[in-house]
């Protein structure tokens, strides 16, 4: 059974907000109806001025209420939540007959423009602000492993990785509902190179992998590049990849050797996959043989107190081969990830000794230092919490200052927004116009071979919200609102 994380009360002035929050969405207290007091707040729940302030604040940063000039605070309706939801894909939808484009051209167009532009503000990225990571206790740690060991960049790092990195990240699967020896843990360069190692240990050049639609433009890149077939299922913007959508495509097509998914907080859609989902995708791969890759990148950033079971936790054969990362939890700068690759697992370390070779130790025995002691999960609460305010806010100016029949998926955790443009405006024109304001977007182009999502953007969430976001967000809705009235009727 997964492990509840070990986690501290938040403060009270946290749990005051949440409460009155609760009242709002129950509709105890109304749009337009004014908040208690602070002396009646204070009175009430024996707090000092400066909770009953902190917590008035939070929720007028959060959206919740408003503050009037010799009046007080007074509740309000987020304005993200007048907008409409995302619709889920069409029930029984076959594959797009445009899988098999690359999408090299897009990419490489993409990153050349993002180059050879002056960016100002950049939304296009997927990760948090260097202030939000924990770097100088990274650092002291990694000082303090090349002070005990003087010869660590002189010698060979283990094949494998550092054996008490892969035992911290073995103990802290437990939570995730797995059982993972050291040993069957394999430190990589990033998730990216795990992804690669599972595909190459599972299909040849020419073979077909089912992933989500969207999905990360990172993965139809290495599909590409090792000369394999992207067949893309439709996947909710709330449960993830349909395991209908599947079912079909295994009826249809006969050379699908895997299907890659990213459970928690997919990557752009932000949907989280029920248990009952990933359970069935676990027996479904498992009675048509074919390879399930998990992706589990993102699934310490949501917001929940129970870490939800990994798709591997339901694996009893083996044929589950489970990726992970550090990079947008810990440390961007540290390219450190791991595989544990189940009946696959020999084929996956020699490919690994025949593609990169040993990974480099030091940043693991910081991260591991760090990992093994209870600062890490005082990190992740940190960096949740600023994420959570930082994507109410963001959904908040993206409703504001976007015209009417822009759409969003608010998930619950994790550092980026999928965004629907009005009237199903192509993204490429509104990517262009941004950039000549020095404004860098996502464009939804990037995240299909088909042109099925030119019509989104994805729009980090990671840096906190002040004047600078705000003015680029307010911008970034004007160019919108202007390239939809010019577009043709």
């Amino acid at each position: 059974m997964p492990m509840t994380r070990s986690t501290a009360p938040p403060p009270l002035y946290r749990q005051l907000a949440t409460h009155y929050r609760g009242a709002i969405e129950a509709g105890s207290l109304r749009p337009g109806e004014r908040m208690p007091s602070l002396r009646s707040l204070m009175r009430l729940h024996d707090i000092s001025l400066s909770t009953a302030l902190q917590m008035c604040r939070t929720l007028e940063s959060d959206g919740w209420a408003e503050a009037r000039a010799r009046s007080g605070y007074f509740v309000r309706q987020p304005q993200r939540l007048r907008m409409a939801p995302m619709d889920e894909p069409p029930a029984g939808q076959r594959p797009d007959p445009a899988q098999y484009v690359g999408i090299h051209a897009r990419v490489s167009a993409f990153v050349s423009q993002r180059r050879a532009a002056d960016i100002k503000l950049n939304f296009s990225i997927a990760r948090a602000a260097p202030a939000l990571y924990p770097a100088e206790a990274l650092r002291a740690g990694m000082t303090r492993a090349l002070r005990l060991r003087p010869e660590l960049l002189a010698g060979v790092p283990p094949l494998q990785g550092d054996p008490h990195f892969r035992e911290v990240l073995a103990k802290r699967s437990l939570a995730g509902g797995m059982t993972l020896a050291p040993e069957e843990v394999l430190i990589t360069n990033g998730c990216i190179e795990a992804l690669n190692l599972a595909l190459r240990a599972v299909a040849k050049p020419g073979d077909t992998i089912a992933v989500e639609s969207p999905t990360f433009y990172g993965l139809l890149q290495v599909l590409e590049s090792l000369g394999l077939r992207a067949l893309e299922i439709p996947t909710s913007p709330q449960t993830g990849l349909s395991i209908e959508a599947l079912e079909l495509a295994l009826q249809t097509y006969d050379d699908i050797r895997a299907v890659v998914v990213i459970p928690h907080l997919q990557n752009p859609l932000g949907s989280v996959m029920p248990d009952a989902h990933k359970a069935r995708l676990v027996r479904l791969c498992e009675q048509q043989q074919i390879a399930l890759i998990e992706d589990d990148t993102y699934t310490e950033l949501l917001d929940v107190e129970t870490t939800p079971r990994a798709i591997k936790s339901w694996d009893r054969s083996g044929n589950v081969i489970h990726c992970a990362s550090m990079h947008k939890i810990l440390a961007p700068g540290m390219r450190l990830g791991w595989i544990a690759a189940g009946r696959w697992q020999a084929r996956v370390e020699m490919l690994k000794y025949a593609q990169t070779r040993n990974t480099e130790v030091l940043s693991q025995l910081g991260a591991g230092g760090f990992m093994g002691t209870g600062a890490y999960d005082r990190h992740l609460r940190r960096l949740r919490s600023a994420l959570r305010v930082q994507r109410e806010q963001t959904a908040e100016g993206i409703a504001r200052y976007f015209p009417a029949g822009t759409r969003l998926n608010l998930p619950n955790g994790g550092l980026q927004l999928w965004v629907e443009l009005p009237d199903k405006l192509s993204s490429s024109g509104v990517f262009d116009a941004a950039l000549a304001h020095g404004i860098l977007v996502a464009p939804g182009f990037l995240f299909s071979n088909s042109p099925r999502f030119d019509h989104y953007l994805r729009i980090n969430c990671g840096w906190p919200y002040d004047d600078a976001i705000d003015a680029g967000l307010k911008r970034l809705g004007q160019l919108v609102d202007s390239a939809r009235r010019a577009a043709p009727a």
